[in-house]
């Protein structure tokens, strides 16, 4: 399975699916998170989903690019059901071994206001 083709799997089944039984096969114990609100490590992300995951989100990916360093970038639109608030994002990760092992984010938040800017989709 490529890089991307585990991330990829990784959205559907624990973000959009809400799901961390199977964290073991896509994390790293050590994963690094460059997230100021997440926690480093398998436990901290699974801390950060808690309350994630109160917000039903839900991530409709828009751009998945793999570069040959084992890094994978995702642009994504993350509509939180449960206030309706949608953020544009852009997740970094890096993997070893197939499974992710350090990650950064840029989050544009609340931008459920815009269907286009310029005359075009904001994603």
């Amino acid at each position: 399975m490529t890089n991307k083709e585990v991330i990829l799997k990784f959205y559907e089944e624990v973000f959009n699916n809400h799901d961390l039984t199977n964290l073991d096969s896509y994390m790293r114990d050590d994963y690094m998170q460059h997230n100021p609100t997440a926690e480093d490590g398998k436990e901290g992300f699974k801390r950060f989903c808690g309350f994630f995951f109160t917000l039903d989100p839900h991530m409709d990916i828009i751009k998945i690019f793999e570069n040959d360093n084992n890094e994978v970038a995702v642009f994504f639109k993350c509509t939180c059901r449960a206030n309706g608030t949608i953020n544009k994002v852009c997740d970094i990760y890096r993997l070893q071994d197939g499974k992710l092992a350090e990650h950064w984010d840029v989050v544009e938040h609340d931008v459920a206001e815009f269907s286009e800017v310029n005359g075009r989709s904001l994603f």
